[in-house]
């Protein structure tokens, strides 16, 4: 221990997370040619490059990738034994990054940001993708939350807490002429014309196995990465489509849609928050999950 300069950990921490020396220096306040010279020293103490130029920029060796997550936790233990125990949301000044579909920051954020703005006016929320590289951004500090589904590919130690019990509804616009048929057999659901939703490159569904099942087949007219799109597709046209229910029946007025059961066995959608174990003291991402608690409370399925 004597050894070890303790004040390289929040280098290495932020060189680990962003991924770039200039970035690193930037976030933790050291000039560029200081940031470079901790670099130096922390290759010399791993013995190992932890970051080597790719391109135009920098990638992680393997070594520094196995550190990446237990670098955070560790930063975020030191942290917690020196934060302030009164912890004021109104005080926070920070950008939180959540990844989400549009679907999902159509329910929750509107609430979200009422409650932000007037509790903790200088904590901006900010969306960005959901993808299939999404357990390596949450590993490297570059999402603070996420929304899950059960399928979604997450890290190794991430904490999560539920929020919403979902299902499944069959989506149809008002005046359709299969709207009125209630239930819609499986053999009129497959003469339909469907829309689909893909965000991480996914095709079959659970409608297609139940098809499959039973000889039948659907043609899939649209397949899109955006909820939204696919009401506003189907609100137009004959088309329909099977969406989570909590999120249809925000839009089924504006837009003119009718929510049916739909004609096969849908498991449950249990709408999911998680965070990396990087982030588990952190006191504001608490605060703000029982903000998206109450708002989730008060969302109809």
């Amino acid at each position: 221990m004597k050894a070890i300069d303790l004040n390289l950990l929040t280098a290495l921490g932020a060189l680990l997370s962003q991924r770039s020396v200039s970035r690193a220096a930037r976030e933790v306040g050291l000039s560029q040619p200081a940031m470079s010279r901790a670099l130096d020293r922390l290759r010399h103490l791993f013995g190992d490059d932890l970051m080597v130029r790719s391109g135009a920029g920098m990638v992680l060796t393997a070594r520094a990738e196995a550190l990446a997550p237990r670098v955070q936790v560790l930063l975020a233990d030191i942290i917690d034994v020196v934060a302030d125990p009164d912890f004021d949301p109104a005080r926070e000044r920070r950008t939180v990054r959540i990844a989400a579909v549009d679907s999902q920051t159509a329910l929750f954020f509107p609430g979200v940001m009422a409650r932000l703005l007037k509790e903790a006016p200088d904590v901006d929320l900010r969306a960005v993708p959901i993808g299939p590289d999404i357990s390596r951004r949450m590993q490297a500090g570059e999402i603070d939350l996420t929304f899950s589904l059960a399928d979604y590919p997450l890290p190794s130690g991430a904490h999560s807490e539920r929020l919403l019990d979902d299902r499944l509804a069959l989506i149809l616009r008002r005046g359709h002429p299969a709207a009125a048929d209630e239930p819609l057999t499986l053999a009129g659901y497959a003469a339909l014309s469907h829309v689909t939703v893909s965000i991480l490159g996914d095709s079959h569904t659970e409608a297609d196995a139940a098809l499959a099942a039973a000889g039948l087949e659907r043609r899939i007219a649209l397949t899109t990465p955006h909820f939204t799109a696919a009401l506003a597709a189907v609100a137009q046209t004959d088309m329909a489509t099977v969406l989570s229910r909590a999120f249809a029946r925000q839009f089924a007025e504006p837009f003119g849609l009718v929510l049916r059961e739909p004609p096969f066995q849908a498991r449950a959608l249990p709408l999911t928050l998680v965070w990396p174990a990087a982030r588990k003291h952190d006191r504001l991402l608490a605060w703000l999950r029982g903000v998206f608690k109450d708002v989730a409370a008060g969302l109809a399925v």
